[in-house]
């Protein structure tokens, strides 16, 4: 069945790429309602964006939602992905300006957040999107796929030069409290030479060592080092489940990432949707539910970091 929150719970921060406080709260929602951001600072009746792949306004270092009116919503899939890791359906998320808080560069301090605001059944099926044959796009040398699979699943490789990260894969399965134990507390990372000219151009003006992973060569700048030999890939796969979750309802299908990022995920989820027969909308039986990110989630299973 679909789930909602129990009672309200309020994330403080700043935005990673604006600098700006930001304070963001989510609020149970009725069942079909889905997942919708509402920006309060805006005028009354333009603020409401929904958080679907097709309000993607495509960003290089971010995935960033419009609705209509031109209001935005930027940074959303850590949030995305730890709604999404802990089987959370339906959500009001208000805030206060254009930039979902980064806080510690994970999705950890959100799944930590959605846990202690507790996770509450709604009396309505839950439905699931089964990918029935395998679709994928390119960007250079870049890729990712889809493929039919009874649960979801993520594949991922990256590739860097410096070597700090340098080539990394991984496969998870999301089942089982898959993404709260393994792929949560992983941060956002980047080099030294790309923040610096981000902040030439006016953007990271939020990112900190203590928000991200900085690497340079073979140095990782950040205090305290990695969290995971592999946090890059992990995040990553953070990522792609955050930019998954914009399709409106839990994925069954396997995900292959090549060097892909945000952009790239979102392509993929157009040309999905663009041909009827790549997918179907199946109603979720006992077993079915037991498959999908969420199911079989602990508090045990939430890393204590941060």
């Amino acid at each position: 069945m679909q789930t909602t929150l129990r009672s309200p719970v309020t994330f403080k921060g700043q935005g990673l790429h604006s600098g700006r406080p930001a304070i963001l709260t989510l609020h149970p929602a009725p069942a079909n309602h889905g997942v919708q951001f509402l920006r309060r600072d805006v005028a009354l009746g333009i603020g409401a964006v929904p958080a679907r792949f097709d309000a993607v306004n495509q960003s290089p270092l971010c995935t960033r939602l419009q609705n209509t009116h031109g209001v935005s919503v930027s940074t959303v899939e850590h949030l995305m992905a730890a709604l999404a890791g802990c089987g959370v359906h339906n959500v009001r998320a208000e805030l206060d300006g254009p930039e979902i808080p980064i806080l510690d560069g994970s999705a950890a301090p959100f799944v930590r957040g959605i846990f202690k605001a507790g996770i509450k059944p709604l009396n309505a099926e839950l439905r699931a999107i089964r990918v029935l044959r395998p679709v994928s796009v390119a960007r250079g040398e870049a890729t990712a796929a889809l493929a039919p699979h009874d649960r979801m699943h993520i594949d991922f490789h990256i590739d860097f030069d410096d070597a700090a990260i340098g080539t990394q894969e991984r496969s998870l399965s999301l089942a089982n409290g898959a993404f709260a134990r393994v792929l949560s507390d992983s941060r956002t990372f980047c080099r030294q030479a790309e923040v610096e000219a981000m902040r030439e151009q006016g953007l990271a003006l939020g990112g900190t060592y203590e928000n991200a992973v900085v690497v340079d060569g073979d140095k990782v700048l950040s205090p305290g080092g990695l969290r995971h030999d592999d946090e890059a890939v992990r995040h990553k796969m953070l990522d792609a489940l955050g930019d998954l979750a914009l399709a409106g309802l839990p994925i069954l299908g396997r995900y292959t990432g090549y060097r892909a990022g945000h952009a790239l995920t979102n392509d993929l989820l157009r040309a999905l949707f663009a041909d009827p027969a790549n997918f179907e909308i199946v109603t979720c039986d006992v077993e079915t539910a037991s498959r999908l990110p969420g199911s079989g989630l602990h508090l045990s299973d939430i890393p204590q970091v941060a």
